[in-house]
């Protein structure tokens, strides 16, 4: 399917790999122009060079701290109009709430919260004049399903939700989609820590607790930031244009409710 994609520019932040990363590939293999932005300048620019060499694509690299104003303005500098803006950025620490200190609720925040609003607010007016724009949040499982030991995620990730349901309906008429993606157990770096806390917690391998992990879930086995990527790329695609303001799993069926 042609996703009607091509020449269209697209910033993905937090990209040098997981999800970002996925997502950034996807879209640059439906012949966007990619921008992408990490806070390592290595591992990004061996990430721009891969996904170059995999797509064609024009990929430019940026680097910071998306957490940041400056990082923010690095990128804004870098692809002030973007016609896609995929917001993304690390999840904070796992804990208990009551260990959490005012610095910790603030970085979270920022990161998972206000980052991806800020980068809406100084794009999103120039993609409703143009008549098209796709934004698309990856938040997390815990939006629905809430864990006790992901306070911060869960406070901060449904701040954005919040905020997006209102916003979504108020640009769709101008062919701006805003839409979250809410990965459940994706192959990423992050997953590798929550592996070795659970064969930690059981005293058993990393393989063992891998199998454990991947019973509890329907289809069998962590998602892959590949297929995570083309469901993204597709939801900024023209075909999607009437989705908009939707939480979307995407985590193999583990999240037990109906709605």
């Amino acid at each position: 399917m042609d996703l009607g994609l091509k020449g269209r520019k697209a910033l993905v932040c937090a990209a040098s790999k997981g999800m970002g990363r996925g997502c950034a590939e996807a879209l640059a293999r439906e012949g966007c122009e990619v921008w992408i932005t990490a806070r390592h300048a290595d591992v990004l620019e061996a990430t721009a060079a891969s996904i170059r060499k995999a797509t064609g694509a024009r990929v430019t690299a940026v680097t910071g701290d998306i957490a940041t104003e400056a990082g923010r303005q690095a990128a804004l500098a870098a692809c002030p109009e973007p016609d896609i803006l995929v917001n993304n950025a690390g999840g904070p620490p796992t804990g208990d709430f009551r260990n959490f200190t005012r610095q910790d609720w603030d970085a979270a925040l920022e990161a998972n919260m206000l980052a991806p609003i800020f980068l809406i607010k100084a794009t999103i007016d120039a993609m409703t004049r143009r008549g098209f724009g796709r934004i698309v949040n990856i938040t997390s499982v815990t939006v629905k399903q809430p864990f006790a030991s992901l306070a911060l995620s869960n406070g901060a990730r449904s701040g954005l939700t919040g905020f997006i349901a209102g916003l979504a309906r108020e640009v769709a008429r101008h062919n701006v989609t805003v839409n979250n993606l809410l990965p459940g157990s994706i192959a990423t770096d992050r997953s590798e820590v929550f592996v070795a806390s659970h064969a930690k917690a059981r005293g058993i391998s990393r393989e063992a607790a891998l199998a454990e992990l991947e019973k509890e879930i329907p289809a069998g086995r962590f998602g892959t930031p590949e297929e995570f990527g083309e469901a993204c790329a597709f939801l900024c695609s023209v075909q999607a244009g009437y989705i908009t303001g939707q939480n979307i799993l995407i985590d193999g069926g583990a999240y037990p409710g109906t709605f």
